[in-house]
């Protein structure tokens, strides 16, 4: 059964981590070498946004002042509740990415990042039917939105919104069966309700680059010298309905990996797929805080702790050693939920009373304390 996007090449460049000079700014030179080498591996698809700084300035430079326009798929996000105040200001954000990719329209344009609270400021703003005046008038090809929150709440806005063609979705086979991510369960909904998904963070972050060692062993015994990236990008590659995966690549050498990786890909074998499986059952075997993110604690903390957002940062510790990318998470799980950190724990234990982990989660906000912050 055909649908939206099948005949785009199943790897999509990610442009949130491009490539830098010593001076932090957008290495445009590098970022022009990894969009010919994507371009003469026959793939099209190109994923920005208005809150990548600099992103979409670079893909005008990279891309579109040196490619014919119909040679590629160019998408780009809205996000209104970030510094929105206003309609207007909102509205002005579209406009702005038109400006600064000079692309003339978008093939796939998303409401950027729903779920929570943020979904209400695009209703509050109408915005649903601006963007889809602007599908009318020709400036927007393909419209849909990306989404980080539960498979629940993903099911109510796909039932209130039909219009919306596809849906942008993080998913790897680490988060698959995660109760923070619900990977695997937002799938099943966006394929029950027709819409084909795009694939982001397929290699979680980077993190499913460096898994912990009992992983790395599986896949080391099943492929000797592929790369552990490899694994997770086929993953994703690998599922129905898929229009491309997004890898958010940061230099040609990962460029370079990610193609031969990708370039004549047509599925995996039921061997590799039983490869993953173990190796998803190698993860859960390493030790880590057992949170299912059911926020009963939170219910009943006095002073309103973050506490599954902070073991799901911690988690990042403990499977992956990444300590800096587990303070990166904190501020959009921690701060960005109106939450305080795991440092103003005052030790009532009321929230253990409540878990029915039974997680020691005084003395848990104690050792994220000691070492995040």
């Amino acid at each position: 059964m055909s649908y939206l996007g099948q005949e785009i090449g199943k790897l999509g460049f990610g442009l949130m981590r491009l490539p830098q000079t010593e001076d932090k700014k957008i290495d445009i030179e590098q970022t022009k070498q990894m969009v010919d080498l994507f371009m003469e591996a026959g793939f099209t698809y190109f994923d920005t946004a208005w809150a990548y700084d600099g992103s979409e300035d670079a893909i005008r430079q990279a891309l579109v002042e040196r490619y014919p326009r119909e040679s590629y798929q160019l998408a780009t996000k809205l996000a209104a509740w970030i510094n929105c105040k206003t309609r207007e200001e909102a509205i002005a954000q579209f406009e702005r990415s038109l400006e600064l990719t000079g692309a003339g329209y978008f093939d796939y344009y998303l409401l950027h990042n729903l779920g929570e609270n943020r979904t209400k400021v695009f209703d509050d703003f109408d915005l649903w039917n601006y963007l889809a005046q602007k599908k009318e008038e020709g400036l927007i090809r393909h419209l849909g939105f990306s989404f980080h929150s539960t498979a629940e709440e993903l099911e109510e806005i796909l039932r209130e919104h039909p219009e919306m063609e596809f849906v942008q979705l993080q998913i790897n086979y680490a988060d698959w069966d995660s109760h923070a991510v619900q990977a695997g369960a937002c799938y099943e909904v966006a394929r029950k309700y027709g819409k084909p998904v795009i694939i982001m963070e397929p290699v979680k972050g980077g993190n499913l680059a460096n898994p912990p060692e009992p992983v790395k062993a599986v896949f080391d015994a099943a492929e000797p010298g592929a790369s552990y990236a490899s694994w997770a990008l086929r993953f994703c590659a690998d599922l129905e309905g898929v229009i491309t995966v997004l890898s958010g690549m940061s230099n040609v050498a990962q460029m370079e990996d990610n193609l031969a990786v990708m370039k004549g890909f047509t599925g995996l074998t039921e061997e590799q797929r039983l490869v993953i499986a173990h190796a998803r059952e190698e993860l859960d075997k390493v030790p880590s805080i057992p949170c299912t993110v059911c926020d009963y604690c939170a219910k009943v903390c006095p002073n309103e702790i973050g506490i599954s957002g902070s073991f799901t940062a911690m988690n990042y510790v403990l499977l992956y050693d990444n300590k800096e990318f587990a303070k990166n998470q904190l501020g959009f799980l921690i701060e960005g939920h109106g939450k305080k950190p795991a440092t103003e724990c005052i030790g009532c234990g009321a929230c253990e009373e409540a878990c029915p982990q039974h997680i020691s989660i005084v003395e848990e906000l104690k050792r994220v304390a000691e070492t995040l912050y």
